[in-house]
C-alpha cells in the first residue's frame, strides 16, 4: 500500500475543499472557524501535558475527540449535505461537560472577585484554552449567520470555555494560588 502524501498541492491557489466538494477561499469564514477549533485542540494538548489526575485527563481526552467532531462539522457543506454521524454533538456530550463542571465547581470556594489568568502552569494553559474557545464560538456564530449550524455545536463550544475556566480555578486551588483583579492597581 502506497503511503499517502501530506501535501496535495490542491490549495496552492488559495482555495480548499469542504466536505461535500465545494472549494472555498482559504479566507472563508468556515476555515476561520474550524481553524480556531484546531488551534484550541492544539493548546488543549499542551494543557494535557500539565494535568496529572486520571479523571480530569479522561474528560480532556473526550474534549479533544469532540473538538475533531466540531471541526468536521464546520468543514462540512451543511447547506448541501447532511453531516455524518461522526460530526454530530449530542445532548449527552453537553450534559457530560455540565456534570463535570458541577463536580469541580462544588469543590471550589465561592467566587467573589474577577480572576486573572495564571496562578499555576496548568491554570494559565486552561485560561488560554478558555479564550480560544470563546474566539471559536464567535467564529462559529459568524458561520451561522450565512450557513446552517446545529445548536449543539454552539452549546458545546460555549460550555467548553466555562469548563476551562472552572478547570483553571481548580488547578489554582490545588496546585497554585488564584490571582484576583486588584481594582486599586494603577
Amino acid at each position: 500500500m502506497k503511503k499517502s502524501l501530506v501535501y496535495t498541492k490542491t490549495g496552492d491557489k488559495g482555495t480548499t475543499g469542504l466536505v461535500g466538494g465545494m472549494r472555498v477561499p482559504k479566507s472563508h469564514v468556515r476555515l476561520e472557524a474550524y481553524g480556531t477549533i484546531d488551534e484550541l485542540n492544539s493548546f488543549l494538548g499542551l494543557l494535557i501535558c500539565e494535568i496529572k489526575e486520571e479523571d480530569i485527563l479522561k474528560v480532556l481526552s473526550f474534549i479533544q475527540h469532540k473538538l475533531f467532531t466540531v471541526g468536521s462539522y464546520l468543514a462540512t457543506e451543511t447547506e448541501a449535505i447532511s453531516p455524518k454521524a461522526a460530526s454530530i454533538i449530542t445532548d449527552e456530550n453537553i450534559a457530560l461537560l455540565e456534570k463535570e463542571m458541577d463536580r469541580m465547581d462544588s469543590e471550589l470556594p465561592p467566587l467573589r472577585q474577577f480572576v486573572l489568568p495564571g496562578g499555576s502552569e496548568a491554570a494559565a494553559r486552561a485560561h488560554i484554552c478558555r479564550t480560544i474557545a470563546r474566539r471559536g464560538e464567535r467564529c462559529i456564530y459568524r458561520v451561522k449567520a450565512d450557513y446552517p449550524v446545529e445548536d449543539n455545536i454552539l452549546k458545546f463550544v460555549n460550555r467548553l470555555s466555562d469548563y476551562f475556566f472552572i478547570l483553571a480555578r481548580r488547578e489554582c486551588n490545588k496546585n497554585g494560588k488564584e490571582i484576583f483583579w486588584d481594582t486599586t492597581c494603577s
